[in-house]
């Protein structure tokens, strides 16, 4: 059985972070990416080298899709530095928060978000899959704020909702190399996503539990957990679908 390698975006912190050491603990290899914090990026390489398993980080802008190709290059690089040519799992997940009113969002801001959100995951996706093995796997993050609506995240939402129907075209137009895609819609989590709102925010926390089945905010390994099994060897029969992973939000 071939060594499974993993790239995940926007990895050295929040949902991405979780997501890499619990790949990292499935099994998997790991290169992520991260935007400016290097030493955030090099504690969660060692994290993984701690399980074992090789990791690299690389520098990425998503919200510069002109970036894209040289990525590409330093990805098809890092791969021959471990004797291999393609990897096999991509996660689309980094990403930044936008909470403002429709009224008053900004050109500048709806352009900031849809290109981190919508855009990257077309066009680097397109620039990874020559380097993606046939049978590999895609998963896109949404958010729960695509089948529930919350004043102030309009555009933020919105960007996700094509996510999703990305996704379903991804699924169709990739399955002849066995490649499945997904989307993973979380609900809120108390990270520093949005500037940490709903981690620090003490009320707002009590709200979000209040209308969550579970009864609590979830953490980010409830995220992470949820992307290795969702991305374990086993699972390649399902794709082109929605995954909500918000214990039961706004049932």
């Amino acid at each position: 059985m071939t060594q499974r390698i993993a790239l995940i975006t926007g990895g050295s912190r929040g949902l991405g972070r979780s997501m890499a050491l619990h790949l990292a603990q499935a099994g998997v290899d790991i290169l992520f990416t991260y935007q400016s914090n290097d030493s955030a990026a090099q504690d969660v390489v060692g994290r993984i080298e701690a399980l074992g398993r090789r990791a690299v980080a690389l520098q990425l802008d998503t919200g510069n899709s002109a970036s894209f190709a040289g990525f590409a290059d330093q990805v098809r690089t890092t791969l021959a530095n471990w004797s291999c040519e393609r990897f096999d799992i991509l996660v689309n997940n980094a990403g930044a928060g936008l909470h403002v009113p429709l009224l008053d969002v900004t050109e500048a801001q709806f352009d900031s978000i849809v290109a981190m959100h919508f855009k990257a995951p077309v066009f680097l996706t397109t620039a990874l899959l020559p380097l993606l093995n046939d049978g590999g796997r895609i998963l896109n993050v949404s958010s729960g704020l695509t089948r529930f609506s919350l004043p102030g995240y309009g555009v933020y939402a919105a960007a996700k909702g094509a996510v999703e129907v990305l996704t379903r075209y991804q699924a169709r137009e990739f399955a002849g190399r066995g490649i499945t895609v997904n989307t993973l819609a979380p609900g809120a989590i108390e990270t520093d996503f949005g500037g940490g709102a709903v981690r620090d925010n003490l009320e707002l926390n009590r709200m979000v539990a209040g209308m969550t089945a579970l009864g609590r905010v979830g953490q980010p390994d409830d995220i992470g957990g949820a992307v290795a099994a969702l991305l374990a060897e086993g699972n390649g029969w399902m794709t082109g679908q929605r995954v909500e992973v918000s214990g039961g939000m706004l049932l």
